[in-house]
């Protein structure tokens, strides 16, 4: 406790690749830095990760194996026995588990008396099929195809890791909700968070006076899921859009594109597609929308905080942030809430600048330094847990931590 532990990180996918891969990355980078011994086994290596010993299930040298190439459940239990294997021959403190295919591996570190911690980057996987469906349904878009599309086979191998694991860690008050209702006890629901890699770009609070109008920015894959449709309603439905820009940043899936078509031809709005440079996106916008519907903690809250760009985003998005001081919060699905948000911006550039200010106070209590703090509490707790014992708290409390990453 409080010390150098020795993590084994299982990873069935490409570390260091986007989304998730990123989250992975910058996890152990940050575990590494603090003085602790990771080993990540990874199906294959997008970055290299300085510090951790890295092994490889999915490779041949530096070329990586698709897993279509063996088919994905099966390239999801090669990864889970090699790192199986791997955790009988080695001697750690802890394991750390991303979805999918590490169920093998919780169980052999529950016979060994071995904390397993399994991520959870979205909400129980069920809550998730349900929601999504739902809103597809909702809108009359037939067989969109989307990675919550249900699929049995994968909700199986997770209910096995999360029954087999010491506890699951929560980036966000939504996921924690999901698993509690979903019957897990909340102790082993460990709260932690994602965060973000500040750039060398200087981030300045958007100006009191300024002749143009607000300038909102959706970043994101264009979803049902991420709720574009909301965002766009209340944008054209709100007085912002007379004189301001929306700007779309991602790309967009086929047929959401098509039944958003005629809103997204407003003059008001502009497509871009996807984007590299987020940080120069969201320096350049006043705030970001995200009326996601269902979500983990999306990372893109945490870069917009960095950039002094106003997140006004739904509860379901997971965002680090006090309602009405960094960013404002909404129902999932309240359009006029949103429309109102808006407007009040639009027409107070002085509250603007002072929520704008303090994100940019804010940002460095959200960077993946500060998750890693985190993400070191949790592990304790989970040490705790494995024990037999109970971890300190039920389920995270964003003051507490905020206080224990300030390092």
């Amino acid at each position: 406790m409080g010390g150098r532990m020795r993590v084994l990180f299982s990873f069935p996918h490409a570390i260091g690749a986007s989304g998730i891969g990123w989250s992975a990355w910058n996890q152990v980078d940050g575990l590494v830095r603090r003085g602790h011994e990771v080993h990540v086994v990874a199906a294959s290596l997008a970055r290299p990760v300085p510090g951790a010993r890295v092994t490889t299930t999915l490779a041949a040298g530096r070329v990586r194996i698709p897993h279509r190439a063996i088919g994905r459940d099966r390239a999801f239990r090669v990864h889970d026995l090699a790192a199986r294997a791997l955790l009988r021959r080695g001697d750690y403190d802890l394991v750390h588990l991303w979805p999918l295919g590490t169920g093998a591996t919780a169980r052999e570190a529950s016979t060994r008396g071995i904390p397993a911690l399994r991520e959870a980057p979205n909400t129980h996987t069920a809550h998730a099929w349900r929601v999504v469906g739902a809103e597809v349904d909702r809108l009359g878009l037939g067989e969109i195809t989307t990675a919550h599309t249900a699929d049995p086979v994968h909700l199986a191998m997770e209910e096995a890791e999360w029954e087999a694991a010491t506890g699951i860690l929560v980036p966000s008050d939504a996921v924690a909700e999901s698993f509690a209702a979903a019957g897990f006890d909340r102790r082993r629901l460990l709260r932690h968070r994602y965060g973000y890699r500040p750039g060398t770009r200087r981030m300045h609070p958007r100006a009191v006076a300024d002749p143009g109008g607000l300038r909102a920015v959706y970043v994101g894959l264009g979803e049902p899921r991420k709720g574009l449709h909301h965002a766009l309603d209340a944008w054209l439905g709100s007085e912002a859009s007379l004189t301001g820009t929306f700007t779309v940043v991602g790309r967009l899936l086929e047929p959401y594109r098509a039944h958003l078509a005629d809103r997204l031809d407003h003059p008001s709005v502009r497509v871009v597609g996807f984007s590299s440079a987020v940080d120069a996106v969201l320096a350049a916008a006043d705030v970001l929308v995200l009326p996601t519907i269902e979500e983990g903690s999306a990372l893109v809250t945490y870069e917009a905080q960095g950039a002094g760009c106003v997140p006004l985003v739904s509860a379901a998005a997971g965002a680090v942030l006090d309602h009405g001081v960094e960013g404002y919060v909404h129902d999932p699905g309240d359009v006029a809430v949103l429309r109102d948000q808006l407007d009040l911006l639009a027409g107070d550039r002085g509250q603007l600048a002072r929520m704008s200010e303090a994100c940019l106070r804010h940002a460095p209590s959200l960077t993946w330094d500060a998750a890693a703090a985190a993400l070191e509490d949790c592990y304790e707790r989970a040490v705790v847990l494995a024990a037999g014992g109970s971890a300190p708290h039920d389920v995270f409390d964003p003051e507490e931590t905020d206080r224990a990453v300030a390092v």
